[in-house]
């Protein structure tokens, strides 16, 4: 009887490595990725990724402090997590992302992992990219490769000792268990502007509040947020309740909102580089999607 107590537990023993294995292994292990992606030298596929890196509004983040008209980095974020400084994502050997192959923007985009495997950290909205469809993840990186390279060595990130890149596995894991799954929408405009809101346009990085770790609370999406000392205004349902989708188009474009102010600090930002570029009919999506609920739509 001793010896078969003895074998139960160097089963279960057995059984509790393989699975922390497994755990680690899925945790750490970079994910799979089509390796059948390839770049793109296509007029078609550099113009299709420089439409959606607008769509996505990479300059805001990723311009120079003095250039800002490429995509040089080094524009410092401040958060209670530590300062994290944008890369630079020209096509430089040395300093930007030269080296990449369609493989490295699909784990980049769409997983938060660098070429090497170890994690970005959640300044990159990879969270939200996550939802991009692998053609528009690769064309994204066709677009970016065909810039000139422009040398610019970025500051690693300044974070507390505790908060080291590896430390972003237990974070995706409480990342991942907090989601929700989102409802598909049968009208093709607002389920476009879904797509642009949520992913693209990673809308909810600002606009959605977020718990002690810094992970965006689904529950309730778009409600507003407190970003360090800005106050980040809501666009939920209740927030928009009496914006009509041509108000909303005319802000994305113009800036004016329906009492005749304009948007100011950050959203500035947001429309001159990158709602007031999209086309006409991703900005009456986006406009479809965000007052989907508002009874004077339904009636138009």
């Amino acid at each position: 009887m001793a010896q078969l107590a003895i074998s139960k537990a160097r089963l279960f023993l057995i059984a509790a490595v393989v699975v922390l294995l497994s755990i680690a292994l899925r945790l750490f292990l970079p994910p799979s990725v089509s390796s059948s992606a390839q770049l793109s030298t296509s007029d078609e596929a550099i113009e299709r990724g420089e439409y959606l890196v607008i769509a996505g509004g990479c300059i805001s983040c990723h311009r120079g402090e003095e250039d800002e008209e490429s995509f040089i980095g080094g524009l410092a974020l401040e958060t209670d997590f530590g300062t994290f400084f944008a890369p630079n994502i020209t096509p430089d050997m040395e300093t930007g992302i030269g080296s990449w192959q369609a493989e490295d923007f699909l784990l980049a985009l769409k997983h938060g992992r660098k070429p090497g495997g170890s994690f970005y950290y959640p300044a990159f909205p990879f969270r939200a990219y996550a939802g991009l469809s692998d053609q528009d993840a690769v064309d994204i990186g066709s677009y970016l490769m065909s810039l000139d390279p422009k040398a610019n060595s970025v500051p690693d990130a300044q974070t507390p000792l505790w908060l080291n890149r590896w430390a972003m596995a237990g974070w995706n894991l409480m990342a991942d268990i907090s989601e929700v799954e989102y409802e598909a929408f049968d009208d093709e405009l607002v389920e476009r502007g879904a797509y642009l809101a949520r992913n693209l346009g990673h809308c909810s990085e600002c606009h959605t509040p977020r718990n002690s770790l810094g992970i965006l609370d689904a529950t309730r999406e778009f409600a507003g947020a407190t970003l360090g000392e800005d106050v980040i205004e809501a666009i939920d349902a209740a927030a928009m309740e009496e914006w009509t989708a041509f108000d909303l188009d005319l802000f994305l474009l113009l800036g004016l909102k329906p009492d005749g102010d304009f948007a100011g600090g950050d959203m500035n930002d947001v429309i001159e580089h990158n709602t007031s570029k999209i086309s006409d009919e991703d900005r009456a999506a986006l406009a479809a999607f965000f007052t989907r609920h508002n009874a004077s739509n339904e009636a138009q």
